[in-house]
């Protein structure tokens, strides 16, 4: 109940609820697309266990990189810097988020239409064995960013569960929402550039607080849902952000 009483904590969990939602937009677009190889009446199970397998690799991997980022003991030193293996997996977690944000902006601008064919057999087993495994690879960014947003692990965990259950109910308005305003996922892996930095900074000993973070993200998502109002006004047509998996 503590994250219900602490704006800090509450903050931090609607945040990071909302960045896990967009950025598994991807995740839900690959097992539709996956689950579409399956026969009519399997479909909506084969969604459904596929996010709920996407959940729990998601909270797995929370605990097990949570756990090593509480390695504070120095393992080396640097120019008197002394890195820990806290700090190792915060300055490589951060890396692999500026380098993963850059490469999907890119990516959805001017990437290869239908680059990646999403081979699969047609049969049930094979689908959730492919969604369970390739969600780990998707998974990283979403859990590196969970600890970049937050130590406290019931809060990431919470976040995790409240965007699967999010995305079970209402997958295709959301996928449709972020199709028809594709602003809202550029804005999100903008987001991730700026924790993938803070990260970095906190790795190297240049502590960013949470608070100035939180209150940029919030500006952001202000200011674009003020650009959306204004659009939707002017029925300007968006741009069509490329998508790697072929319908």
């Amino acid at each position: 109940m503590e994250i219900f009483t602490s704006p800090e904590l509450l903050i931090a969990l609607v945040t990071l609820t909302f960045l896990e939602i967009v950025l598994g937009v991807d995740n839900v677009i690959f097992i539709s697309i996956l689950s579409g190889k399956l026969p009519k009446n399997q479909q909506k199970r084969a969604r459904r266990v596929g996010l709920m397998a996407a959940m729990l690799m998601r909270i797995a991997l929370l605990f097990s990189l949570s756990w090593m980022a509480r390695l504070t003991a120095p393992l080396f030193t640097i120019m008197s810097l002394s890195v820990s293996g806290r700090d190792l997996i915060l300055i490589f977690g951060g890396l692999f988020l500026l380098a993963k944000a850059t490469y999907e902006i890119h990516d959805k601008l001017e990437g290869e239409e239908g680059h990646a064919t999403g081979k699969a057999a047609a049969t049930f087993a094979s689908v959730i064995t492919q969604v369970m495994l390739l969600d780990i690879v998707f998974s990283l960014d979403s859990v590196i960013t969970a600890i970049g947003m937050s130590e406290n692990l019931t809060v990431m965990v919470t976040a995790v569960i409240l965007a699967v259950l999010v995305m079970l109910l209402a997958a295709e308005p959301i996928s449709d929402f972020v199709e028809v305003h594709p602003t809202v996922k550029i804005l999100a892996l903008s987001f991730l550039l700026l924790i993938g930095f803070s990260l970095v900074a906190d790795g190297l000993g240049q502590h960013i607080s949470k608070g100035y973070i939180y209150f940029a993200m919030g500006f952001s998502v202000f200011v674009e849902f003020i650009n959306i109002r204004i659009k939707g006004r002017r029925k300007v047509k968006p741009v069509e952000l490329r998508h790697n998996y072929p319908e």
